[in-house]
């Protein structure tokens, strides 16, 4: 349990509960045999909550224990100290027991009005209790006694991002992610835990907080230099974002402050043109100062609210539920898949939104993830909305893992993007006009009959096309060719193994290709179709690993400066 401490750990509570507390520990401390220990651990669970007993035990009574046939030993009545409340406190709230847990709290508090944990520890048992404002307090009161005290500080973070107090919460979010790897792995872990549990809209608090700290928000001044890059700037992404700079430009988004981005934006282009249309390289110190005040930062994240309906009626689930269940290897499409309201805002979402960070593919292709920013309540929408509409496919048996974006265009070769998703169950849909898509009967998703081996990690299933292309020709591979239309869908066993279609889109920003993808559950749990799954003989063995996420997820920054 992260929210609330004890001091001495796991170390010989063996699930029972004492009724007298002092009596337990004073012969802990001085007789450790096991015919003591058992004669004076009354089993705590028998007494009801209107027990007298159970209270009288909290304030501490003496209690008596002896072995059988001995004379009684008689304990003095003393009080607990500090310590031993707070653990105490902590195995009660580990129970479920947060009255006598708070109980605890309080008079270690009354022993030791200036020990940090114990007010962490009695705010959270009154979070628990439903005293928000008594939580708050507490933490607050925990922090200015221990200010690095982090337990305090990340359960207050929590308590106001859930209040809606964002602002409130950003910098002791910050303050967590700047202590380096542990920081981001438990704010990763928040957004990771909220989906398991499938409660969205906490995961979407989660990751929005995530995306405004790793990116920052807004313009910094001119000059100022912002870290350097994960991934190279190139080519085709400074296009895309000087693009959509003046397209934000030209709807009244942005002022005229982007137009010397634009500009040096241009100019960075120009200079590598040379080196050939695909081209990165890492910025110096005069392109920092030009760009990096602009570069990846969160400048306009539309706001994307729910709509009445986000699936459309205009299709049978049933029908759908069953093609995928009952013909494998399970895979099925469907047209007019969102609602009109539903694509024309995510249409604007994903034109309007400065999210596209992801830049490390080639071909051009730009990337948007959940915890980067790809990110509205009206996406949230569809994937709790999918859950509902296929609840034999998906249900709450498979929970949202992952959601993101991708642009690609105008150009795209046939089969450059072979590879199997870390899911059980794959959604993956388009939202640009058909208008943009020069050729009809290519432009969307190739899916193969085979899935991937099991043992294979993440790094060899999601992108070795060294290893997958031979792998498919020694299976015999069949591949089913789904061509690209507007609010089309192709629900498919995220285990199958398949590829974006060649792409011959126009040219322009508003042209560009965009696909969404929602993953649902883990491959290693999927069910549906387990007689797919086998391994390769002819291959290399490679050793299982839980791979839910790419390098992709773990290459990031820390805290960008700024707001």
């Amino acid at each position: 349990m992260e929210h609330v401490h004890h001091p001495n750990g796991n170390r010989y509570w063996d699930g029972h509960r004492p009724v007298y507390p002092e009596s337990f520990y004073a012969y802990r401390s001085r007789h450790r045999s096991r015919w003591h220990w058992r004669a004076v651990r009354p089993v705590r669970s028998q007494l009801r909550d209107g027990d007298p007993r159970r209270h009288r035990a909290i304030r501490h009574q003496p209690s008596r224990g002896r072995r059988p046939g001995t004379t009684p030993v008689n304990v003095k009545p003393t009080p607990l100290g500090t310590s031993r409340l707070l653990e105490f406190g902590h195995r009660l709230s580990r129970a479920g027991q947060f009255t006598d847990a708070e109980q605890c709290f309080s008079q270690a508090i009354t022993l030791d009005p200036e020990c940090a944990m114990a007010y962490n520890n009695l705010g959270w048992t009154r979070q628990r209790l439903g005293d928000l404002t008594s939580a708050e307090s507490l933490y607050r009161q925990a922090l200015s006694r221990d200010k690095e005290l982090r337990l305090a500080r990340r359960n207050l973070a929590k308590l106001l991002l859930r209040l809606g107090r964002d602002e409130e919460a950003l910098p002791l979010f910050r303050a967590e992610l700047n202590q380096g790897d542990d920081g981001l792995a438990w704010i990763q872990g928040l957004v990771n835990n909220a989906l398991k549990a499938r409660d969205l809209t906490l995961a979407g608090q989660y990751a929005a907080m995530t995306a405004r700290l790793r990116w920052g928000e807004g313009l910094n001044p001119p000059g100022h230099v912002d870290p350097s890059p994960s991934y190279p700037p190139s080519i085709p992404k400074l296009r895309h974002d000087a693009d959509q700079f003046r397209y934000l430009r030209r709807q009244g988004v942005l002022g005229t402050e982007i137009e010397p981005v634009i500009d040096a934006y241009e100019d960075l282009i120009d200079r590598l043109m040379p080196r050939g249309p695909e081209a990165r390289q890492e910025l110096d110190s005069n392109e920092s100062r030009a760009i990096g005040h602009a570069y990846n930062r969160l400048l306009h994240t539309r706001e994307t609210p729910r709509v009445t309906r986000a699936l459309s009626d205009k299709w049978d689930r049933d029908a759908v539920e069953r093609m995928y269940l009952d013909t494998p290897p399970g895979v099925v499409y469907v047209d007019n898949f969102l609602s009109p309201a539903a694509l024309d805002g995510l249409r604007k979402f994903c034109l309007e939104s400065t999210i596209w960070s992801g830049s490390r593919y080639a071909h051009g292709r730009l990337g948007a993830f959940f915890q980067d920013g790809f990110n509205c309540p009206l996406l949230l929408q569809i994937g709790e909305e999918l859950r509902e509409a296929l609840p034999r496919m998906i249900g709450y048996r498979y929970p949202l893992r992952q959601l993101w974006g991708f642009k690609c265009g105008p150009e795209l070769p046939a089969d450059a993007t072979t590879h199997a998703d870390f899911a059980a169950v794959n959604v993956n849909f388009w939202i640009t006009p058909d208008e943009a898509n020069l050729d009809p009967e290519s432009g969307g998703l190739v899916v193969y009959d085979v899935d991937a081996p099991l043992s294979w990690d993440f790094d060899t299933y999601n992108g070795r096309t060294d290893v997958i292309k031979p792998f498919l020709q020694r299976q015999h591979s069949r591949a089913m060719n789904i061509p690209y239309r507007a609010n089309r869908a192709v629900i498919f066993n995220s285990d199958l193994f398949h590829a974006s279609a060649g792409v011959s889109f126009r040219p322009g920003y508003e042209n560009l290709r965009v696909n969404i993808t929602m993953l649902y559950g883990e491959r290693e749990d999927e069910v549906h179709h387990r007689e797919m799954h086998h391994p390769d003989p002819m291959s290399e063995s490679h050793e299982l690993i839980p791979a839910w996420r790419s390098a992709a997820f773990r290459h990031t920054r820390t805290s960008r400066p700024g707001p």
